[in-house]
């Protein structure tokens, strides 16, 4: 959905429409692909969710509309938690004298 390249189902993360911590309207993970209704994968990287918000595909791909659309924090926010982000992991630790 964000980069719109082919991958496995296994491989990708599953979203639905649902509500948010407060009830309103937003796109939350579905990592079990097991929620009712229509769905929508993306990869698990932050590089393909930023390519979904740019595009705003999270409104098409789940056919929903709405004069404010969704909120995709919760799928940031699962991100965040599960994922750990290739910056995070390349770190240079030598020291220069």
């Amino acid at each position: 959905m964000g980069c719109r390249k082919r991958a496995a189902k296994r491989e990708l993360l599953r979203v639905t429409a649902g509500s948010d911590a407060e009830g309103r309207p937003a796109v939350v993970p579905d990592p079990t692909a097991t929620a009712p209704g229509r769905g929508a994968h993306l990869h698990p990287t932050q590089e393909c969710y930023d390519l979904a918000v740019r595009r705003k595909a999270f409104g098409r791909a789940l056919r929903t509309s709405g004069p404010a659309g969704l909120s995709s924090t919760p799928v940031a926010e699962h991100l965040a938690r599960t994922h750990v982000r290739p910056d995070a992991t390349t770190r240079n630790w030598s020291s220069s004298s």
